[in-house]
C-alpha cells in the first residue's frame, strides 16, 4: 500500500501545486492580493511582495509539471519536499510580525493563516519526501491496481481540500448555487423581482468580485434597490502603512439581472472608509 501510495503522490502534489501556482501566475489582482498578506512587510514593499507571490506561482508550476510528467526523477520530488519546508517557515514567520494577515496560499486567498495553512504546507513537505520512494509512474500504478488508485486518490484529494483555506465559503457558495438550480427563487419576492441570492450568484461570477476580493471579509451585509440598481454592502479591510483600515465595499448592479439575464453588464465598485467617510480607491 505505500508503494502504491508513493507512485500516486506526484499525481496528486502535482494538481495542487498546478492549482495554487497557476492561481498567482495568472492573478490580475496580484498586488492587492500581496498587500493583505504579511510579505510587505518580510520583504519591504508590496510590489516586491507581489513579484515574490509571482515567483512562486511560477516554482510551483515548474514543479508540477516536473511531478506529472518525470514522477520518478528526483528534482521535482525534492524541490516539493523543500518548498513545503519553505512554506513552513514563511507562514511561521507570518504568524509572528502579522497575526492576522492572509495567507496568500492561492492568488485569491482572504483567510488568514491558520493551523490549515501549516497542516497543508507540512502535507506538501512530507509529499514530496514520499514521492521520492516512488516505484511506478503514477499512471502505472493506476492501471495495475484501478480500484485501490481510485480510493486512494479520492480519500488523497478530500484531505487536500479539507485542508485548503477557507473551504466552507467555497462549500457554502456551491450549495447555494446548487439550490437556485433545483427550486428556483429560495428567497421569494414578488413576480418579476430578481432574487438577492441572483444577484449575488452573478456578482460573484463577475471581474469586479474578482478584483474587489482581497478586500472582503464578511458575507452579504444588507441590501436595497434604488433607481434600478441594487446595492450590495459587504464589510472589509484595507491595508494602509501598519494598519488595516475597516472599510464598506458596495457593489451596484441591474436589480433586475441575474445569471440567465446578466442584462446591464456593468457593475460598480466603491470602498468607503467606516470611521471617516473616505471614498478610497479600489487598489493601491
Amino acid at each position: 500500500m505505500f508503494s502504491l501510495t508513493a507512485s500516486l503522490t506526484p499525481l496528486l502534489l502535482g494538481g495542487l501545486l498546478l492549482w495554487t501556482g497557476g492561481a498567482k501566475v495568472t492573478s490580475r489582482t496580484l498586488l492587492a492580493q500581496a498587500g493583505l498578506t504579511a510579505l510587505p512587510r518580510l520583504v519591504r514593499g508590496p510590489h516586491r511582495a507581489a513579484l515574490v507571490l509571482r515567483l512562486t506561482g511560477v516554482a510551483e508550476v515548474a514543479l508540477a509539471a516536473g511531478l506529472l510528467a518525470l514522477p520518478r526523477a528526483t528534482v521535482p520530488a525534492a524541490g516539493t519536499a523543500a518548498l513545503g519546508v519553505g512554506f513552513l517557515g514563511y507562514l511561521a514567520a507570518a504568524k509572528a510580525v502579522a497575526p492576522e494577515s492572509s495567507c496568500g496560499c492561492t492568488a485569491n486567498d482572504t483567510q488568514p493563516v491558520t493551523w490549515r495553512s501549516f497542516a497543508r504546507a507540512g502535507a506538501v513537505a512530507a509529499g514530496g519526501a514520499a514521492a521520492l520512494a516512488a516505484g511506478d509512474p503514477w499512471w502505472s500504478a493506476a492501471g495495475d491496481s484501478p480500484a485501490a488508485a481510485t480510493a486512494l486518490l479520492a480519500a488523497g484529494a478530500l484531505l487536500l481540500a479539507a485542508l485548503s483555506a477557507g473551504p466552507e465559503r467555497r462549500v457554502r457558495v456551491v450549495l447555494r448555487r446548487l439550490r437556485l438550480r433545483l427550486f428556483g427563487n429560495p428567497l421569494g419576492g414578488d413576480a418579476g423581482e430578481t432574487p438577492v441570492a441572483a444577484s449575488v450568484e452573478l456578482l460573484e461570477r463577475s471581474l469586479a468580485w474578482e478584483t474587489a476580493a482581497p478586500l472582503i471579509r464578511s458575507g452579504l451585509i444588507e441590501h436595497w434597490d434604488e433607481d434600478g440598481w441594487r446595492i450590495l454592502h459587504y464589510t472589509g479591510a484595507r491595508r494602509t502603512g501598519e494598519l488595516d483600515r475597516t472599510v464598506s465595499v458596495l457593489f451596484a448592479m441591474d436589480a433586475g439581472a441575474h445569471r440567465d439575464r446578466p442584462a446591464g453588464q456593468a457593475i460598480r465598485v466603491s470602498v468607503v472608509d467606516r470611521e471617516t467617510a473616505e471614498v478610497l480607491p479600489l487598489l493601491t
